[in-house]
């Protein structure tokens, strides 16, 4: 059985300008602290995978104890870790992602097309782009080869937000065993293809 950790949106380092200075310190500090429970989970639920489905960080101005303490969390999880990067935290070459020297166990996607990954009885796919104007499952179709179908995206379904735009029949289309969607700060529930 394959256990699948699937987290988006932590917005690190959100600059809290409505809270006073000490108050914006304490909570990036307890966001910072948020990491270390998320490797405790990924390690106490034994996780193969952990998809981190974009919006890890705020903006492009984060710290540099944030970036510290998200790769030393990911580099002590025992799983693979995909990153998917949204609107908030995308791929460019000026980003952290790009710009920092991550674990071996973790892979970030920096295409606009869709990028595969091959694991051990497992396909990985996703999307990236800072702006998509059309579904960026449109035309895509896992293979058909009895094997899991993943994939990690940062976008949204059936909505009126410009970036990734996701079609549902998109994603009935696809063939894809499990999506791990971000962007809308909310649970989809678990969907079932009929």
């Amino acid at each position: 059985m394959l256990t699948i950790l699937h987290a988006a949106d932590l917005h690190l380092d959100a600059p809290f300008a409505s809270l006073a200075p000490e108050q914006a310190r304490r909570r990036r500090a307890e966001q910072r602290e948020l990491l270390e429970r998320l490797a405790a989970l990924a390690r106490t639920q034994q996780a193969d995978l952990v998809l981190l489905s974009g919006d890890l960080l705020d903006s492009g101005e984060t710290y540099h104890e944030t970036v510290q303490a998200l790769s030393s969390a990911l580099g002590r999880m025992e799983a693979q870790v995909f990153i998917a990067p949204g609107n908030h935290d995308f791929y460019s070459p000026r980003s952290i992602y790009a710009g920092t020297r991550w674990p071996e166990n973790v892979h970030i996607f920096s295409t606009v097309q869709v990028e595969s990954v091959e694991l051990p009885a497992l396909g990985c796919a996703a999307f990236t782009t800072p702006l998509a104007d059309r579904s960026p499952l449109m035309g895509f179709a896992a293979p058909r080869d009895g094997r899991t179908h993943l994939m990690v995206l940062h976008g949204d379904v059936d909505g009126r937000d410009r970036y990734g735009p996701i079609r549902t029949e998109d994603i009935a289309s696809s063939g894809l065993t499990y999506l791990a969607l971000g962007h809308v700060h909310a649970c989809s529930g678990l969907q079932r293809a009929g």
